[in-house]
């Protein structure tokens, strides 16, 4: 399977949830909550480090759940735009998709 490259805006999306998701784990090791949501804690590293901008929805959703967060919190936290972002990006033509 061939992924597409990301957009500007998914970038931003997956560092707004990884940081959305350190805070929330507050004191919790990261091992800890890794464990408690079922993935590894190198899928997490990734997932707050940013490099793993669009997890699973499974996977947020365990994590959600563990931290306590409620999906509508989260997807309000992520979905916000950044200013300045082309908005060819926003409707997702800034890329090709077949």
């Amino acid at each position: 399977m061939v992924r597409l490259p990301l957009t500007a805006e998914e970038v931003q999306r997956g560092q707004r949830l990884g940081a959305l998701l350190r805070r929330a784990r507050g004191g919790r090791t990261m091992l800890e909550t890794a464990l408690d949501a079922g993935i590894s804690p190198e899928t997490l590293r990734k997932i707050e480090s940013g490099r793993v901008a669009t997890p699973s929805f499974p996977t947020i959703a365990a994590l959600a759940e563990v931290l306590g967060l409620s999906l509508d919190e989260v997807w309000a936290e992520v979905r916000q735009p950044e200013p300045g972002l082309d908005p060819a990006d926003r409707l997702g033509r800034g890329r090709l998709v077949s």
